[in-house]
């Protein structure tokens, strides 16, 4: 596939080689952790080649488009970031995504010097102007035995539900692959944006259809949970991840994972899933 892409020089590349000899000589001056709610991250790192500090960022496609002002050439140079191009390169995130595809972008910014004052805490990350470097997809594959397991549980009255990060396109095709969503059911996928808009009464409406729950925050996972109690439903609830543990704590089971769940996740959960 590397040399489909013209790619085939990284064939004998050791990446592990050249990220230890990296760090080595470059200092990591702070870390912006990723959140549900900036999804993204960011590194501040003082480059051996220059000793100039210099910010990596990655993170959710549309976010970090949102704040470059330039793009990176294939010959190395920077070039103004044009509305036209923002346009195509949104166009571009949106058709990777509804082929299922998680996208990532990955930019950076360049600066004469750090200072811990100004640039430490992490609502004073100056992630903007940043050139893009590139947006990537990433294909998850849904494992074969997910649609029986999902149509399983349909025939024992388990409603199943996606609550994510994704992206909305993202979230609908991977539900559809898995057997979740079914538009010739009416079901329906939502952002999280407009789920916080909507009032208890307009989401009880909309629970019957509502499969999808996409770009969502853990406050919107638990508040789904609260509104399916009040409504006498039994609720189990899955994840991996520290933004998980509310949610897993309201529901009725809490199951997370063994091996890429957070030991926040674990405990917060009934039962771990081990393999």
């Amino acid at each position: 596939s590397r040399d489909l892409l013209g790619l085939g020089i990284l064939n004998d590349y050791d990446f592990e080689t050249c990220r230890k000899e990296y760090e080595e000589r470059s200092a990591v001056l702070n870390l912006y952790s990723f959140s549900s709610d900036r999804k993204r991250m960011s590194t501040f790192v003082n480059q051996a080649e220059t000793g100039k500090p210099r910010l990596y960022t990655k993170g959710a496609s549309e976010v970090v488009v949102g704040l470059c002002t330039q793009e990176l050439l294939l010959d190395g140079r920077c070039a103004l970031l044009t509305a036209s191009k923002r346009a195509a390169l949104n166009e571009q995130i949106v058709n990777w995504a509804r082929q299922g595809l998680r996208t990532l972008a990955l930019a950076y910014r360049d600066f004469s010097s750090y200072d811990t004052a100004t640039y430490g805490p992490m609502e004073n990350a100056p992630e903007s102007d940043l050139t893009l470097v590139a947006i990537v997809g990433i294909k998850d594959p849904v494992r074969e035995q997910v649609p029986e397991a999902m149509r399983l549980c349909r025939k024992a009255g388990v409603t199943v539900r996606m609550v994510t990060g994704d992206n909305l396109e993202t979230a609908r095709h991977i539900a559809i692959e898995c057997g979740i969503f079914d538009e010739s059911k009416n079901h329906e996928a939502m952002e999280g944006e407009m789920f916080r808009s909507l009032s208890e009464d307009e989401i009880r409406a909309k629970l019957p259809y509502l499969t999808v729950l996409a770009r969502s925050k853990p406050q919107d996972k638990k508040r789904l949970v609260e509104i399916l109690h009040s409504m006498g439903e039994v609720v189990a609830v899955t994840g991996d991840g520290t933004n998980d543990a509310p949610a897993l704590k309201a529901a009725d089971v809490g199951l997370s994972m063994g091996i890429a769940g957070t030991e926040v996740a674990k405990e917060a959960s009934d039962i771990i899933i081990l393999d």
